[in-house]
């Protein structure tokens, strides 16, 4: 009976757990392993506090994709204004494409901490390996990929119970929120939510939900879905699981670099790699830990890395094949869909060239995430009205519960931008 139910949850795995996965990618573990080696546990909290919202929009994403057959894009044109529409989609194809290639190059840095491989040929391994999969696999097949490749958000749990940790200052700072009101603290704080509660995670759900459905021959002959309320318990079971294990892995890399950076004095990292790296000579909990910590650290970059990648340049895709009007969707053929395919190969090819023009990878994930925590907060607005549009979601609308949890996601993240802002002018 309880493997039986285990196997049913199983199956309820999908666009949420591979979301919930991705959102830990490199740019993630760089702003979270930056947070944590500037300002140790001080924004610790953020992991548990950020749990309800995260799940709340991205419910409110899944749901709009499960009900009404299309993408976030194609919803805002058809029901809102398309100027708008055409500046989030470039704003997010902007975004995502730095994320790539900061994201490629972090796996590079990674793998070369295990394997004695030159950094040029381990970026161009990756980008043809990711390539090669999103294009020229069946949905079926790549669907299943990238859950297994979800496992990898566990290495940073492991790390957690691999390093000596002073649980009871862990507890207090998990618990009890620490704000400080200077630019620094404001400016890492709004990338932390940007690379948590991320603009390409809100496009690739809702997306996936209708490659979902695809798959499953859930649609009908007018192209609207065929669901009910069993199928939006599963979507949300999904969800559910993948961003509470988002926000676990959030919390693991915090700690693991606040106590073995920040408390030995490393307040700066120049590479993802580098948090890795700097664990084998500062863990001593046993012979050997350093070295386990780091390949475990290590091999969850490159794990999530493969996984993310191809969830930032899908989302970036589907955001502009439905603006534009263009076939769409992994389930589709490169012969069916030349411009969303187009999309995916420029954007990470335009990603892995920004390895080789001198960027600092980590000042380049941390503007992105900052930049995805602006470009968040329109986003949400629009999400918000959508969600809780009758005539668009029927009866699947937003309840309470969802109202309250994405409007003040939006209001959150506004006052966070804000705050920034102001600091920077000295206000």
């Amino acid at each position: 009976m309880f493997f039986s139910k285990i196997k049913k949850i199983f199956k309820t795995f999908g666009p949420g757990v591979i979301t919930g996965a991705a959102d830990d990618d490199p740019s993630g573990i760089a702003t979270y392993s930056q947070t944590g080696a500037q300002f140790g546990y001080g924004q610790l909290w953020t992991a548990l506090f950020m749990f309800p919202f995260q799940a709340g929009v991205q419910e409110a994403c899944a749901r709009i994709g499960a009900v009404t057959g299309k993408g976030i894009s194609a919803v805002v044109k058809q029901h809102y204004s398309k100027k708008v529409l055409y500046i989030v989609v470039l704003l997010v194809l902007v975004a995502n494409t730095i994320n790539i290639g900061a994201d490629i190059g972090a796996m590079a840095a990674a793998a070369a901490l295990i394997v004695p491989i030159n950094f040029v040929f381990l970026t161009l391994f990756f980008t043809a390996s990711m390539l090669i999969l999103e294009i020229f696999t069946s949905y079926k097949v790549y669907s299943k990929i990238l859950k297994w490749l979800a496992i990898s958000l566990f290495a940073y749990p492991l790390t957690v119970f691999i390093v000596n940790q002073p649980w009871g200052t862990l507890l207090k700072a998990t618990f009890i929120p620490h704000i400080e009101l200077n630019f620094q603290f404001l400016f890492i704080i709004t990338g932390v939510l940007g690379t948590t509660i991320s603009p390409y995670m809100f496009f690739w759900q809702a997306s996936e939900e209708t490659e979902e459905e695809r798959l499953n021959h859930l649609l009908g002959r007018n192209g609207k879905p065929v669901i009910n309320w069993k199928f939006i318990r599963n979507l949300r079971i999904d969800n559910f699981i993948g961003m509470f294990f988002s926000e676990i892995g959030t919390w693991s890399i915090i700690v693991v670099t606040a106590t073995v950076l920040n408390a030995h004095g490393f307040t700066d990292i120049k590479t993802a790699a580098d948090a890795a790296k700097a664990l084998e000579p500062l863990v001593s909990s046993f012979p050997n830990a350093g070295y386990i910590a780091k390949v475990i650290f290590a091999v969850g970059v490159i794990g999530l890395g493969l996984l993310s990648v191809p969830v930032l340049a899908g989302s970036a895709a589907y955001a502009f094949a439905e603006a534009f009007n263009l076939n769409e969707g992994l389930s589709r053929k490169l012969k069916k869909a030349h411009g969303f395919y187009g999309v995916i190969t420029i954007a990470t090819l335009i990603g892995l060239m920004i390895n080789f023009i001198g960027f600092n990878p980590i000042k380049a994930l941390v503007y992105t995430a900052v930049i995805n925590g602006v470009v968040a907060v329109p986003l949400i607005f629009i999400i918000a009205l959508i969600a809780g549009n009758g005539k668009i979601m029927g009866q699947y609308k937003s309840g309470v519960v969802s109202k309250v949890l994405v409007w003040m996601t939006f209001f959150g993240m506004a006052a966070a931008a804000i705050g920034m802002f102001l600091t920077l002018r000295g206000l």
